[in-house]
């Protein structure tokens, strides 16, 4: 027993020398290595930041808690369509009078469709992404989907979301809705929405919408007119505000508070990441510009 002690003891003493021979090896005092980068604070509840490049995370912040999503849900809604066996995106879409009452009884985000007009498949990607439109939303979603009814297509662009989530190992999603005003079960995390973007961003067509700033949009009217659309301004600030930025998707709600999920490239480095439920538009794009500072710095 006392063997026992004195080996413990021993053990103590052993660990103090090795410890005090590594602070002095590192620098007086236990300083910082040159070079090491602070970790930065952010007001969101959830974040996440990987190295495109070579997948290495950067950041984490209750990473893998699931969260409402808000229309960074979009997203999904896009790759979903650009997966589309021979998409033709100069294929045109007619506005329909029960997208421009979605919009109305939800009070939701609008690209401001108007009904009749015909619509092509590209400007609706970027009513989708830029203006952040629940009505193009819910024209891909019944332009893409299957079945007899716009209830029937809408449940099956769903479903195609939620088979494309697990197929990129999206394990803590589900998707019930297609622009992410959600019925209760409309939900992701940081790591898997920035999975989400890394997929997406691999489309040449998604990576030159998400990373417009203003779009006008010319379509087709009942008379066959051309009508020009008021321009579509993208909600992403981080565009303007941070060089090098390349997208991605906002998202805000009662639920989702403020999101960002946001993607940048410097000196041939892509940072790409997350945040979710920060506390104010300002606030979002402050977190993801601390985040993309700490990634390029790594």
């Amino acid at each position: 027993m006392i063997t026992g002690i004195k080996g413990t003891r021993f053990r103590r003493a052993a660990a103090v020398t090795v410890t005090t021979g590594a602070v002095l090896a590192a620098g007086a005092f236990g300083a910082a290595p040159a070079g090491a980068v602070t970790t930065p604070t952010i007001a969101a509840a959830g974040g996440y930041v990987m190295n495109n490049g070579t997948a290495q995370t950067l950041y984490t912040k209750a990473a893998d808690t699931q969260r409402s999503t808000g229309s960074t849900t979009k997203i999904m809604t896009a790759k979903v369509v650009l997966s589309q066996p021979n998409l033709n995106l100069d294929a045109k879409v007619t506005i329909q009078k029960a997208y421009s009452d979605y919009i109305v009884a939800n009070t939701a985000s609008s690209a401001h469709l108007i009904v009749g007009d015909k619509v092509t498949v590209r400007q609706l990607l970027y009513g989708l992404m830029l203006p952040s439109g629940c009505d193009a939303a819910y024209a891909l979603a019944d332009k893409f989907g299957s079945g007899s009814t716009r209830a029937a297509r809408v449940k099956s662009f769903i479903g195609k979301m939620n088979t494309t989530a697990r197929s990129l190992g999206m394990t803590k999603t589900k998707f019930d809705s297609f622009d992410g005003i959600g019925n209760g079960n409309n939900y992701s995390t940081p790591r898997d929405l920035t999975k989400l973007a890394s997929s997406a961003m691999k489309s040449t067509t998604f990576r030159t919408v998400v990373k417009t700033k203003s779009y006008t949009a010319k379509t087709v009217t009942k008379t066959g007119s051309i009508r020009t659309m008021a321009a579509w301004t993208n909600t992403n600030t981080l565009l303007s505000s941070y060089s090098g930025t390349i997208g991605v998707k906002t998202g805000s709600g009662p639920e989702a508070k403020y999101c960002l999920v946001f993607a940048a490239t410097r000196n041939g480095k892509t940072i790409i990441g997350t945040v979710l439920a920060s506390t104010s538009i300002t606030q979002r794009a402050t977190d993801a510009t601390k985040l993309l500072n700490y990634g390029f710095a790594r």
